[in-house]
């Protein structure tokens, strides 16, 4: 197979959960400008149809939006079900879907309430164990093939100098993010062992920061802590990444955790 066939993703199809906006629209973006049809999903169904069209119209791909809240179980399964019906398969499952909500006053390991780190471990870890549980029975297995991403992230792999937030109006890292980051890292690794006998991959990619217009002090302090000296661009630099790990140029790849964070955890 000749650069372009390897990493050409034309008759495939993918599920991005969460999307709709930033760094999971980058994706969804990604892989239907390799030829993919696909689905995207968000909590709100405005944006992720607002979304699917606009990715359509960028690349001629036929892309779906979908309502989906993976905490929701129900919803889980219905939505498989819609995509399978819609597209006829899924070859490829990025659980991107993730959300962690703090306030300087809640984010200190001593004020995190039982609530939210609940939350954020139910939206970031328990939601990519459902989608990936439904879609590998549902349709990988009995294809015997498939491709799954999970969304992990630096703070899964190091803890956070949490002074890059000092003088800032940012709530800060939470150890429940931490957490869940870290746990969906391992689960990539023993998905992929688990499920290589069935012919699908799992793999990881972990973000560092990434700019979305933060207050400025967090990311001049942050910025000096990354070997590059500045955030991830939006719209860019995880592009290739999920359609290197979503195509047959990765075809010998599975377990592993791709990092993309300027060098921030090489130091």
């Amino acid at each position: 197979m000749n650069i372009q066939e390897l990493f050409s993703l034309k008759n495939k199809v993918a599920l991005i959960t969460g999307g709709a906006k930033t760094l999971g629209y980058d994706m969804a973006l990604a892989l239907a400008e390799a030829g993919a049809n696909v689905a995207i999903t968000s909590r709100n169904l405005e944006d992720a149809e607002k979304s699917a069209d606009d990715i359509k119209e960028i690349t001629g791909q036929d892309v779906l939006g979908v309502c989906l809240d993976v905490t929701n179980e129900e919803q889980i399964i219905s939505t498989i079900q819609k995509v399978k019906e819609y597209f006829g398969t899924i070859d490829i499952l990025v659980n991107n879907a993730g959300n962690v909500v703090s306030t300087p006053e809640n984010s200190t390991l001593e004020n995190r309430p039982l609530s939210e780190w609940q939350r954020t471990i139910d939206i970031n870890l328990t939601g990519a164990f459902l989608c990936s549980k439904y879609v590998v029975a549902e349709v990988m297995k009995p294809a015997k093939s498939g491709n799954i991403i999970n969304l992990g992230s630096v703070t899964g792999m190091v803890g956070k100098d949490r002074r890059v937030y000092d003088g800032t109006s940012i709530g800060g890292s939470t150890i429940d993010y931490h957490a869940s980051k870290a746990a969906i890292i391992n689960m990539t690794r023993d998905m992929a062992g688990y499920l290589a006998e069935s012919g699908i991959r799992v793999n990881c990619i972990s973000p560092g920061p990434f700019w979305r217009n933060q207050d400025p002090n967090f990311v001049k302090a942050y910025s000096k802590q990354i070997p590059l000296g500045r955030f991830g661009e939006e719209g860019k630099e995880i592009k290739g990444a999920a359609v290197y790990l979503a195509s047959e140029a990765s075809s010998y790849v599975t377990g592993h955790n791709l990092v993309i964070d300027g060098g921030l955890v090489a130091w």
